[in-house]
């Protein structure tokens, strides 16, 4: 019989979601074994969907195969993590990822990727043991695309992971981006408002203003014009929806797509002119709570944002 004993950062899980993560069991035999009693909790009877608390101990009479632990201590130790940290305490960090910077593991196993780095940061920090963890790992709340620079948010612990999820759900965090287009849109500030459609296929999206296919969501998309040179202008955009590559399709939509982006624009002059990436950045968020905030609620209020002389398409206007 294998005791495990539920901690802090494993609590607030159903039963079968803890030990999906915890342990390397199929999801049959994991769901026979609670059936026939096999795992137990605090020694009496329980549900798949029972709900752990910190303290709790769960019973479970299985073949020692299934606890087996796997550790990346000695590849985390390796790593020198390269990280741009534009603010940290004890349950989050806000990182500005560069772009070309992978936020996950990729479909070629690349394991250089923002997360990684993280989780080499904090192992090296002495703030995450894998070996001490039972089902977590410090992860990423949000992201953006590979080629997208800007600020990402990072959880420390399970209730900051929980509670920052939740927020973004509900869309108690404003976010804003900056970038550059060709052309000066007019009016200079306005909230345009369209259809999303995902092709999943070619992760590509596109705009319609009427008539939407099925399937399609609506999107509103706000912005302002900063700055303009040379035919192009500097705009900060704030996403009223959160569609994938809402900001990028819809400014193309209008007739003013960003620089050095070649999947909704023609950038062959913008890459000669050295826009290797689309000129957008997650580069300011307000953390706007409503209700209860748990351990992060002293964030609420707060804005944090990337200087824009840290942002490569920005000194041309600055």
């Amino acid at each position: 019989m294998h005791e495990i004993k539920i901690g802090k950062n494993d609590a607030g899980q159903r039963v079968d979601k803890f030990l999906t993560k915890s342990l390397d069991l199929p999801m049959s035999l994991l769901y026979k074994s609670i059936r026939l009693k096999k795992i137990k909790l605090n020694r009496k009877r329980c549900e798949a969907n029972t709900v752990l608390a910190e303290g709790d101990t769960l019973q479970c009479f299985l073949s020692d195969e299934f606890f087996e632990k796997k550790t990346n201590d000695s590849s985390l130790s390796r790593i020198t993590p390269h990280l741009r940290i534009v603010y940290e305490d004890e349950n989050i960090m806000l990182l500005n990822k560069p772009a070309g910077v992978s936020v996950h593991e990729d479909e070629n196993g690349s394991t250089n990727t923002l997360i990684t780095h993280i989780q080499a940061y904090l192992f090296q920090k002495g703030e995450y043991d894998p070996d001490e963890e039972q089902s977590f790992a410090p992860a990423l709340c949000n992201r953006i695309d590979r080629n997208t620079a800007g600020l990402v948010i990072a959880a420390k612990n399970a209730e900051a992971l929980r509670i920052m999820n939740e927020k973004i759900k509900n869309r108690e965090i404003d976010k804003y981006y900056l970038c550059a287009v060709h052309g000066v849109p007019k009016p200079k500030e306005a909230t345009v408002k369209g259809f999303l459609l995902k092709d999943e296929k070619n992760n590509q999206v596109r705009v319609y203003d009427k008539n939407p296919p099925r399937g399609a969501k609506e999107i509103a998309t706000h912005y302002r014009v900063i700055a303009e040179k040379g035919g192009t202008s500097l705009l900060e955009v704030k996403l009223l929806t959160g569609r994938p590559h809402q900001s990028r399709a819809h400014m193309a939509f209008i007739g003013h797509p960003l620089l050095g982006d070649g999947k909704y624009g023609v950038n062959k002059q913008d890459r000669e002119r050295g826009y290797k990436y689309q000129a957008l950045c997650s580069h300011r968020l307000k953390f706007s709570f409503v209700g209860e905030s748990g351990c992060l609620s002293y964030l609420n209020g707060k804005e944090y944002a990337i200087p824009s002389d840290e942002i490569f398409f920005t000194k041309e206007y600055i």
